[in-house]
Parts: C-alpha cells; structure tokens; sequence
C-alpha cells in the first residue's frame, strides 16, 4: 500500500516551515482506496515568493485546523504505507519536522517518484513535476496546489509500475529512512548541527582530525557527506564519530580558514584541495608601441600575476568584462586575432590602440586601473563583510598586499584603532592560494565593503 503524498508549506529557513496545504492519496498500486485533503493553518508566516507560486495567503488559512488537528487522521491514512512523493526528501523532512514539534515520531518507508523516474524514464528533459507530466501527457491541473499536484504523482506513480516489469528497481529504491539509511550516530551528530555559514572539523574515535570542509549550510553539507554513496563518503561515515565547528557568518571567512586548516592539518580526505586551487592566471607585458596588454597565461608559482583564475572559462570570462568596463583594446589583450584593428573599434568602443590611434600614456593609464581593481597588490586594506551574529562583521585585512588574517569587531573604533585592530585579527599565512580566494571574490558583485587604510 502506497500514501502519494504533496505538501505545500509557508517557505523560509530550513527546518523553520510550516505546513500549509496537505493532500494524501492512499493507493493500492491500482487505485485510489481513501484520500484526505486539508488547508492547514501554519501559525508563521507565509513567504511572499510562496503566495505568488501557490495563491494560499494567510487570510485563507485563518480559520483552517491547526496541523495537530488533522495530525491524528496523517497518521492513520499513511499507517503501514511506503510514502511516495515527488522528491520525497522534502515532504517526508517536513512532515517529520511537524511531528517532532508535536513530540511524536514520525517514521515512513519512503519512495521519490525523481528518483524512479530518473531510472525508468531516462533521457528526459526534465524531471520536474510539471514539465514531466506534460511530456508523459499526463492531464494535470492545479499546479503548485497540493491535490493537483499529487493527483498527478498518482498518475506518474502507476506510469512507473507499469515500466518497473521485474519491480527490482521499485524494491531497491524503497528507502527504510528519507536520509538513505544514515545510522543513528550519524543522525545524532547532524542533530547537533547548526544551519550555519563556518567550517566543520570531522573526528575519528581518536578526536583526529580526518576532515575539514566548508559550508554555508553546515547541517545540510555534513549530512550530504553522511549520505553520500562515493568511495570517500563511506569511509568518512565508517571512521567519524563526531564533527566539531567554528561560524564565520562571512563565506569568503569560512574559505580562507578552511585552506588554512587544511594546510596546517593535513586531514587524510582533504588531499585533493591540498593542491593548487587554479590553474591559469592574468599577466601584462608591452608591446613594440608601448601599450600595456594584459593576457591569460598558465598560472607559474615563480612568477608574480596580477590575479588567477580556476579554469579557462573564468579567465576569459574576466578578461572580456574588465577589456569591455575600461574600454581596452580586445586585440591588445590577445581576446581577438587580426592583422588590422580589432572589431571593437569597428563599433566604437575601442579607441584604437590596436592601430595605434589612441595615445599610449591614455590606453596604459585605464590599463593600470584595471590592474588595481583586480587585484590588491601594494594595497592597504580591510574587506568587511558579514559577522556570526547580526551587530556583529567580519574584517579581513591586506598589508602592502599581503593577507594578514581575519577578525571579528562590534563597534567601529576597533578597526579604526590600529592597535586594536591588530589584536582582533587572527593572523593567517599569505600564499598563492589565499590570494586567489580574495581575489575571486573582490571580483564578483557582492555587498563587500572596502576601506582603505592609511
């Protein structure tokens, strides 16, 4: 017996929805036997994004049952049935998640009509509800409702036994738990987790460090590795027996601090981002008429680049954007080959350095500015960003274009007090890769704040 189940919910922080429509089919793996259908009042508010996809408004809801209301006739309806949903994660998490307020645990075999239909139904374009069932030409209605929505999983679901002809896949699939079988110690410990910004530090028995990652959702990336199936997954669930963790409210924080434990540390299963994290880097040189180029060049720990890049696609990414914003020559900065002048001037945003048009002191002075946006070399100053708690930021700071580390301040005078500025800053190692972190990050629009020191 199968309870096909949709649920609508207010939206928000993970773990802190609520539910706010509930549709539950009872299917005997023919036909529909019993069914309950039910707006719940979830006593929070609805996010606006939620109202705008499923029209349910608070004003809708004011005088629907509370969920412990309709908690009992849940229970009853999907008592000794597998619960199938589409992406059965999240309608099983949020209803354990109801449950556990009420003190009541809610425990289900599950089954993800995603994950049965990525099997049996390869090669689609997409596995969403919606654009899935049209492609089957399955009749839906009531989009983003939870009746419509589920009807229409019932209909997918009876799709999908009719292909599962040998119904292996249907049994392999079942899942005895919707976190893929995670052990009870390993539940307790992501349990403990916060859905925090920071670094996390896996032990073995030992109290070793065996593994050090960053997140931005700590609870969710540590519970990916406990339910991961690769080889390094199953070793770190074998050997962990506890993760610690340090918020740094700021993710450039948590990625400085991360390779700088990583190295101090060594932990076994961080070998891979032991290695260089980039590959090609941005280099200028002048040509016969004294311009100033800029090129992409494969990154050489023996030479001094102005920044780095991940891969090729990035580079040339940022090489084309920083060529269009300070008007340079595309041909100059080897982005076009051509005998003659480069396209741009034939659209007027070159000014012709590339046939030596534009004066050279003007061309090398924009060039120059480049340079100092992207990069901080000879540079003094602080990048703020967000701290661990909400009166609290995050200073990161450059000397002469050296990374010194990190700190946390309250009140402004201790980043404008040097003295006390170098005693809230954590002091960490400047290397290549440090640099290359910064420096992605200055480069993206983000809500940084710089200040210059003096």
């Amino acid at each position: 017996m199968y309870a096909i189940v949709d649920i609508e919910t207010t939206g928000g922080k993970y773990n802190e929805e609520g539910v706010t429509e509930i549709a539950i089919y009872k299917f005997d793996g023919h036909e529909v036997v019993d069914q309950f259908i039910s707006l719940v009042n979830p006593e929070r508010e609805i996010q606006p994004f939620v109202v705008n996809l499923t029209g349910i408004n608070s004003k809708m809801l004011r005088d629907a049952p509370k969920f412990y209301e309709v908690a009992k006739r849940i229970v009853e309806i999907t008592e000794g049935c597998i619960l199938v949903a589409h992406n059965a994660s999240f309608d099983s998490r949020i209803l354990q998640l109801e449950f556990k307020r009420l003190g009541f645990a809610y425990k289900r075999k599950t089954l993800c009509t995603v994950e049965l239909s990525k099997k049996l139904i390869p090669n689609m374009e997409s596995y969403k509800l919606g654009k899935l069932v049209r492609a089957l030409g399955i009749p839906m209605s009531d989009r983003h409702r939870a009746s419509g929505d589920a009807l229409a999983t019932v209909k997918l679901f009876k799709l999908l036994l009719d292909k599962d002809s040998d119904k292996t896949i249907i049994q392999q699939a079942v899942k005895t738990e919707i976190r893929k079988k995670v052990a009870t110690r390993l539940l307790d410990i992501v349990e403990s987790l916060p859905s925090v910004t920071g670094v996390y530090y896996m032990h073995n028995s030992k109290g070793d460090i065996i593994y050090i990652g960053k997140s931005k959702n700590i609870k969710k990336r540590v519970n990916q590795h406990f339910t991961g199936t690769n080889n390094k997954s199953k070793k770190i669930q074998k050997q962990v027996a506890t993760v610690t963790f340090e918020r740094t409210g700021s993710e450039l924080v948590a990625l400085l601090k991360e390779s700088e434990e990583i190295k101090r540390k060594k932990p076994i299963y961080n070998r891979a981002q032991r290695k260089t994290i980039f590959q090609y880097a941005m280099a200028s040189y002048k040509d016969k008429n004294g311009y100033i180029g800029l090129k992409i060049e494969k990154a050489d720990g023996r030479k001094k680049h102005i920044t780095t890049f991940t891969n090729m696609s990035q580079a040339k990414h940022v090489m084309f954007k920083l060529t269009e914003e300070f008007r340079l020559c595309q041909k100059i900065n080897e982005l076009y080959t051509s005998q003659s002048h480069c396209f741009q001037y034939t659209i007027k945003e070159c000014d012709g350095a590339c046939i030596v048009e534009e004066d050279v002191a003007n061309y090398n002075k924009r060039v120059q500015e480049a340079i100092t946006k992207y990069s901080y070399q000879n540079q003094n100053m602080l990048i703020i960003d967000k701290g661990r708690a909400h009166d609290e930021r995050s200073a990161i700071l450059i000397q002469d274009g050296v990374y010194k580390g990190y700190g946390f301040y309250n009140l402004n005078y201790q980043i404008t007090n040097i003295d006390v500025l170098q005693s809230i800053i954590t002091p960490m190692q400047n290397n290549r890769d440090v640099q290359h972190i910064i420096q992605s990050h200055l480069r993206r629009k983000n809500r940084f704040k710089i200040i210059p020191l003096q």
